[in-house]
């Protein structure tokens, strides 16, 4: 019989050592390895899996990737065109954000031939009643177990030959084969390679969801996100209505897309028109409020950008961004100082998205800077006009991605202008039906907010 040997582990990283140590020399995170017990492997012993000969390109069948479409759009544009056979997919979000609730309601509308097993390791199949009651779930070929033993979730497997499994979560899941707690890193490592072992060998589509710490990023080993086809985050506050799922990893389609949902009572309900529900509620001619055009993927966005700009009461002014990158917004004062003239270093800034989307492209710099000139001098941007550019160190608007997108959703939504970079000009122009709407070509940012203010004064 092989004998055990004990190995100290890092929960948040997966690092391992010989001995405790106070601090991980990976993660850099202080007391977080916990003892656990490992079997020493047999010598001699060579375990074979898998193919063991080489398979031709051209003669290999990838017909085990036809996609099934879940029922909710939304979903579907987010793993590229619905769930591929076989995958394993991996929900990710903060506590309460509605991840199970998202998952139940796949139940309900994904168009599958075969049975679907939903495993709960932290409720029992009461409480999943109630919430199916509550979210209308009422399809025949669902079945609910609550179980946490892996052995015992295969058993179940083997005999209901499920087309899709749901394990919630994988941090209560366990193997009798390591002897640490439910959580930990062997554990997790060890169900998520046999959860993927299975979903690729038997063709079973594996939803499992995953909790995140409090930096935000998936509990367990960092291996646990590479072993997966796909990752999905939900974010949004929970205390906020309006949900967003990202993709950021995706073996089968874009990281890029986002899809966008509303809690309701009944449970979450797609957001068809994005750009609609975030200008909601916009107050017209108001110092400090710009439109920009934000590409999420392939989906262009309308997205409100609200500035707030006061002489500080301190000797070192405020900076606050919600939204954006903070070194960016002080990166667009610092050229709104330099290349526009405008005295910023005794005032408070405070800048907001509307609506809880984070814009990470450059292409809302000239939004972000027309906010905060526009709070400054107290003049709103001229009406129904939308912002599109790159702002660079000189002070010049560059050009983005996508032009067309971004100027066919703004003329959609019923805005009469666009002010573009000077070299997305040549693309503007072939777009059609642009009778009645000004596009409006910059080459800097003091152009541009010129042609901003021209109504204001």
């Amino acid at each position: 019989m092989p004998k055990s040997k004990s190995v100290f582990v890092c929960q948040e990283c997966g690092y391992e050592s010989s001995g405790w140590l106070g601090k991980c020399p990976a993660c850099m995170q202080w007391n977080t390895f916990v003892e656990e017990r490992q079997a020493a492997p047999v010598k001699g012993t060579h375990v074979q899996e898998g193919f063991t000969k080489p398979v031709c390109l051209g003669e290999i069948n990838s017909g085990n990737e036809d996609r099934g479409l879940t029922g909710m759009k939304e979903l579907d544009r987010v793993l590229g065109g619905g769930v591929v056979r076989g995958s394993l997919i991996l929900v990710g979000g903060d506590p309460g954000i509605g991840k199970s609730t998202l998952l139940l309601q796949i139940c309900n509308t994904i168009n599958s031939g075969s049975k679907i097993l939903y495993v709960s390791g932290e409720e029992s199949i009461g409480q999943i009643k109630m919430r199916a009651d509550r979210l209308g779930v009422k399809r025949a070929d669902l079945y609910i177990v609550s179980a946490s033993n892996y052995e015992t979730i295969l058993t179940l497997i083997a005999a209901e030959k499920p087309g899709l499994v749901i394990i919630d979560s994988i941090q209560t899941m366990y193997t009798d084969a390591i002897t640490s707690a439910p959580g930990s890193v062997s554990q997790v490592r060890e169900v998520t390679a046999s959860l993927m072992k299975l979903a690729k060998g038997t063709g079973i589509t594996v939803m499992i969801v995953g909790h995140v710490t409090k930096e935000g990023a998936i509990a367990g080993p960092r291996v646990l996100e590479h072993m997966v086809d796909t990752v999905l985050y939900f974010e949004g506050d929970r205390h906020l209505s309006f949900r967003i799922l990202r993709a950021v990893k995706n073996r089968f389609g874009s990281t890029n897309e986002i899809g966008i949902f509303e809690m309701r009572d009944s449970g979450l309900v797609e957001v068809s028109n994005p750009s609609e529900m975030m200008l909601s509620g916009r107050p017209g001619n108001v110092p400090g409020s710009v439109v920009v055009s934000s590409l999420e993927g392939t989906r262009p966005m309308l997205i409100e950008i609200q500035s707030l700009v006061c002489a500080t009461n301190f000797g070192v002014p405020r900076r606050m961004a919600t939204g954006i990158d903070y070194n960016r917004l002080t990166m667009l004062m610092a050229v709104l100082e330099k290349r526009v003239g405008l005295q910023l270093y005794n005032f408070d800034a405070y800048v907001n998205v509307v609506g809880g989307i984070r814009l990470d492209e450059p292409a809302c710099d000239l939004g972000i800077a027309a906010a905060v000139a526009s709070s400054f001098r107290n003049v709103p941007v001229k009406e129904g006009c939308v912002l599109i550019g790159e702002i660079g160190l000189t002070g010049e608007v560059r050009a983005v991605g996508q032009i067309d997108k971004r100027i066919s959703e703004a003329m959609r939504l019923g805005f009469k202008s666009v002010i573009i970079p000077e070299g997305n000009l040549k693309m503007a122009r072939q777009i059609k039906n642009t009778k009645g709407f000004d596009i409006c070509p910059v080459a800097n940012i003091q152009g541009a907010l010129d042609l901003i203010f021209e109504a204001g004064g």
